[in-house]
């Protein structure tokens, strides 16, 4: 028997089980795959939370094919919820300043992810269309959060973070950076001696696809060894898109 295809719907969550079924979800993927942790993580429950789950906004992808199952998660926070939870989540791993200072309307984005059956389909873009709707109803002009590569070995890493700090550093007035105690540098081959073709193709998907819509990196990357990651922070402002990436951006997260 062929299965059902997927009918995707878009919305926040709105109640205690759906977070606990958006929690679910990510400790499938950031726990049990990629090998993360935390002092909030519940491995009894396969849970993963932290303390700024009740601050965010959770926009939840369901499949209603499969009575609601929450294929997609992304999580969401604006400036004043951020001013709310006392911090930006990121703002841990960098410096903010640049950013809390522009005066501009921000939205941090994180913990995002698909189930593993639901990658390389429709999924992503239909969630992403409801983020677009989720900025327009917000205003929101800048967003912002930490993306990751899988691994903590610099060395590893080291051609795909050199291409982003070479040719995808954010403008100066926006420059976020990496806090001195952990800043890890992202120079690390020169811009002459990168295989620019291989060290795309070690850059996450979800980093290629903020660079696709005029995203930039800011300067430095923060080592995780407690979730197995390398994290760059990435950073979209609208003003800065060209006519090209602002009709990619309403196809991608409006239409």
């Amino acid at each position: 028997m062929t299965a059902s295809p997927p009918i995707f719907r878009v919305k926040l969550a709105e109640s205690p089980e759906e977070l606990r079924a958006a929690q679910r979800l990510r400790y499938e993927v950031f726990v049990t795959e990629l090998g993360g942790d935390g002092p909030l993580v519940d491995h009894v429950a396969r849970l993963e939370c932290d303390r700024f789950d009740p601050f965010f906004d959770h926009l939840l992808l369901l499949d209603d094919s499969k009575n609601g199952y929450v294929a997609g998660v992304y999580r969401l926070l604006r400036d004043d919820q951020a001013a709310r939870a006392g911090q930006f989540y990121s703002e841990d791993e960098y410096d903010l300043t640049a950013l809390k200072t522009s005066g501009r309307r921000l939205m941090e984005l994180g913990r995002s992810c698909l189930a593993k059956s639901y990658r390389g389909g429709p999924g992503m873009y239909h969630l992403w269309n409801g983020l677009g709707r989720y900025v327009t109803d917000h205003k929101i002009e800048i967003l912002f959060g930490v993306a990751s590569f899988h691994g903590t070995d610099i060395a590893e890493l080291a051609q795909p973070l050199s291409l982003l700090h070479a040719r995808h550093l954010v403008p100066e007035a926006l420059r976020v950076r990496a806090r001195a105690e952990h800043f890890q540098r992202m120079d690390l081959i020169s811009e002459d001696s990168l295989d620019r073709r291989m060290a795309m193709r070690q850059v996450p998907a979800l980093i290629k696809a903020y660079l696709r819509l005029g995203g930039f990196v800011g300067d430095g990357a923060f080592v995780d060894h407690q979730f197995n990651t390398t994290d760059v922070c990435l950073i979209l402002d609208t003003d800065r898109m060209t006519e090209t990436h602002k009709s990619i951006y309403q196809q991608d997260l409006i239409s």
